[in-house]
């Protein structure tokens, strides 16, 4: 997961769809870090003493490290891996990871009618606003889905990722739901928290040895228990990520078939070709045609 964040344009047409994405972003906030960091937008920036308020909707998710949150609504509470907060319209606030741990974190902020409909009925309250979500490999892919488009801004695509907030919501609020109902395991958390990291880096190499250390458990057990609860290897899954962001970016023309390999980091552009067309069926070259001519359908249509 590389450090990221866009304040995105608003028409008077996105508006009128009801709900609108504001911004969306990903940092990685080490030890000892200032928070926020100084290039931090001001109309966003704000201090621990002071907090701030905001004429929007944040939900803003945190999947490593600690710290703590407070609102208006709720008093000064610790934060934890697999904690989300979200922040109302005019309700003030403030939270700051911990020095000694830091924390990584990812949001997405909106505005529309449909959202204030969902807090006017009581599925988000603001009483409420600190929620013990847990290792999400769902929340997680939602939420880089919206950067990711939000990256390219193509025709369209606030309607696009303002549907994945929708999704986004909904899904919290399920998973806050049946929570009420069963807990997960510890071998379930882990497992989650695996996908998480693997999802947070799609973009890098990741040994399956040095994930398994960091979960805290010996590798056998962890390559047992993921291929258990996923039916693939850690590093075949690693793969199918990498695959799927490889359809994203040649579906875009921006980036050639090379670029697109070793930004993946596939050993060369061969192995690459050679990995694409194992697991789709398709070359690179011929996945990026298709795709092309699809759009061009579409656009005519």
């Amino acid at each position: 997961m590389d450090n990221f964040y866009k304040y995105l344009p608003v028409s008077k047409e996105d508006q009128q769809w009801g709900l609108h994405v504001l911004n969306a972003g990903c940092n990685i906030i080490g030890r000892n870090a200032s928070y926020p960091s100084r290039d931090h937008p001001s109309h966003h920036y704000f201090n621990w003493n002071k907090g701030r308020t905001l004429d929007e909707y944040q939900i803003i998710y945190i999947t490593q490290g600690t710290g703590t949150f407070q609102s208006a609504s709720v008093k000064e509470s610790k934060v934890k891996e697999g904690s989300v907060f979200v922040l109302f319209p005019n309700e003030w606030h403030r939270f700051k990871p911990d020095k000694s741990s830091g924390w990584n974190e990812c949001w997405v902020g909106f505005k529309g009618t449909i959202a204030d409909n969902i807090v006017i009925n009581r599925f988000f309250h603001s009483n409420d606003a600190l929620l013990d979500i847990g290792m999400n490999d769902e929340i997680m892919s939602l939420l880089l889905q919206i950067i990711e488009h939000a990256k390219k801004e193509k025709t369209g695509y606030q309607a696009l990722i303002s549907g994945i907030v929708l999704h986004l919501m909904g899904h919290i609020y399920s998973t806050l739901k049946g929570q009420n109902i069963t807990e997960l395991n510890h071998t379930e958390l882990i497992i989650n928290k695996a996908r998480i990291i693997l999802r947070a880096n799609i973009e890098k190499i990741i040994s399956v040895e040095s994930l398994a250390e960091e979960l805290n458990v010996s590798y056998s057990w962890f390559r047992r228990a993921f291929k258990e609860y996923t039916g693939i290897p850690p590093n075949q899954y690693h793969l199918q990520l990498k695959i799927e962001k490889a359809k994203l970016l040649l579906a875009d023309p921006g980036e050639t078939i090379k670029e697109i390999g070793f930004k993946l980091n596939f050993e060369s552009p061969s192995h690459f070709s050679k990995l694409f067309k194992n697991k789709t069926g398709w070359s690179p070259e011929q996945f990026r045609t298709n795709a092309n001519r699809q759009s061009f359908v579409a656009d005519r249509d």
